[in-house]
Parts: structure tokens; C-alpha cells; sequence
């Protein structure tokens, strides 16, 4: 079985602030240590449910977070940024069983984490098809493109909640509840093992039971922060503004989304 694993830092256990997951700030390490953790705790999940190959993305900031010695001999490392347009799930292709995303977080302008983002603080709000899209949902339609199930996340509260609404079946491990600008956290160690134990049960279940989202079309919504922004990025082909902040994108093909967002990140 060959499993790919996305980490990501901002639904980390405990994490609260963005200074605790920028490279150069002194609250950085400790969570670059947490963020190695949980990768280290989702491999071992993956090999007890018998993977024998393991490519994990590092999808935080530079891409270059995780502690590399750290992790089991099964696991390929993929660290950086090739400007692939599947991003947080670079070099998947129709070669893996599932995949599983750890240490994600809630969409822009969502209420669970106080890191909530899209891609980029570019954005205030972006929806898919009338909802909130998250990095969890647009990386799930990434890999129905390839028939792959996303079958397990941790994360914030939020995040958990929209991935179930997408996948029934994905087994989620919620390590954080946001409050404004605070969190309540589950204690670390104990979300390594709810990690370990999530993804094992995963990998062992039906991989057939998980939804692989696909719409016959698609209406992406990109509000900005900066009305200029918008206007710039209003020239993309095929997008049109919505109002002085917001771009709007159609198109049937999912690929064409990855694409518009891959140009305007």
C-alpha cells in the first residue's frame, strides 16, 4: 500500500499564533518539533495498517519544516515547492492507495482557529460552489481527479467538521477548538496517539467508503482583503469581478480551479 501524507502546521496541537509557525520568530521551534511529531506519528499509523511506501509533503510556509532524520526509513520527504499545480499534494499521481492531510486548519474568515486561511492572506473568503473552501477541500478534489481518497485529517474543530460534511467516512482527529484569538487544545502527545491509531484505522478500513468530491461544474469565489487585488487578478482568463473585492471563476473542468488558484497564490 502507498500512502501520501500532506502536514501542515496551522492545526497543529495547541498552535495559537502565527508567530509559532514563522520560520524566523523565537516560538517557531517548538512547533516546527510538534509539526515533526505528527508526521512521525501518522507514518507509523500508516505502516501498522501495512503501507509500504510513504511520501509525505511538507506543505507549511518554505516547505522546509520537518525534521527529515526523524522520520521512519519508509517515508520519502518532499520538501520545497516545484510550482506543480497540485501544491500541497505535489507529486500525487494515480500510483498511491490514499491519502491523508495532518495539521490542516479552517478556511479564510472561518471562526474554529485563529490562523484560519486559504492559500494565502490574499484572501478574506473563498468559496466553492456557494461554500467555504478550505486547503482540505480543494486538495480533495485534487485527488478525485485521480480517483484517490483523502481519508483521514487532525486539525482545528472547524476543519474536522467541514471534512466530514464532504466525506462521511474520513476519520478526523480534532487537536484544536478556536476562540477569537485563542485556542483549547488537546495535550500533544495525546494527539500523536489519537493521529497513530486515526490513520491506522483508516488505512485498515473500507477505501471504497470515501467520497471523492466532483461536481459537474464550478463556481470559485475569490474575495480579497484589498480591493486592488481583486481588480488585478479580475484579468485572469475566464474571471470577472463580482464587486470591487471579489473575482468569480466558472468552469467544468476542476483542473482549470486548481489552475486559476495556482496563478493567483
Amino acid at each position: 500500500m502507498k500512502v501520501y501524507i500532506s502536514v501542515d502546521i496551522e492545526g497543529a496541537a495547541g498552535i495559537a499564533h502565527w508567530d509559532e509557525a514563522a520560520k524566523r520568530h523565537g516560538d517557531y521551534p517548538e512547533f516546527r518539533e510538534r509539526m515533526t511529531a505528527e508526521a512521525v506519528a501518522a507514518c507509523e499509523g500508516a505502516l501498522a495498517a501495512g503501507a509500504t511506501e510513504i511520501w509525505v509533503k511538507d506543505a507549511h510556509g518554505s516547505g522546509r519544516n520537518i525534521l527529515a532524520e526523524r522520520l521512519p526509513a519508509e517515508a520519502r520527504l518532499i520538501r520545497g515547492w516545484s510550482g506543480h499545480l497540485f501544491g500541497m499534494f505535489q507529486e500525487l499521481d494515480e500510483s498511491f492507495d490514499a491519502a491523508a492531510v495532518v495539521g490542516w486548519h479552517g478556511p479564510a474568515g472561518h471562526p474554529h482557529n485563529p490562523l484560519s486561511h486559504t492559500l494565502t492572506g490574499f484572501y478574506g473568503m473563498v468559496t466553492l460552489n456557494g461554500e467555504p473552501c478550505s486547503e482540505y477541500l480543494l486538495h480533495a478534489h485534487v485527488a478525485a481527479l485521480m480517483d484517490i481518497p483523502v481519508v483521514f485529517l487532525s486539525g482545528d474543530r472547524g476543519i474536522c467538521e467541514l471534512a466530514q460534511e464532504t466525506n462521511p467516512a474520513i476519520q478526523t482527529v480534532e487537536t484544536n477548538i478556536g476562540h477569537g484569538e485563542s485556542v483549547v487544545s488537546i495535550q500533544p502527545g495525546l494527539a500523536r496517539d489519537r493521529i497513530r491509531e486515526g490513520l491506522a484505522a483508516a488505512l485498515k478500513g473500507d477505501l471504497s467508503a470515501h467520497t471523492r468530491p466532483r461536481a459537474d461544474n464550478y463556481e470559485l469565489r475569490l474575495r480579497f482583503k484589498h480591493h486592488g487585488n481583486a481588480y488585478r487578478n479580475a484579468f485572469y482568463p475566464g474571471a470577472r469581478l463580482a464587486d470591487s473585492e471579489t473575482v468569480v471563476f466558472e468552469h467544468a473542468d476542476f483542473l482549470e480551479i486548481a489552475r486559476i488558484l495556482h496563478f493567483m497564490h
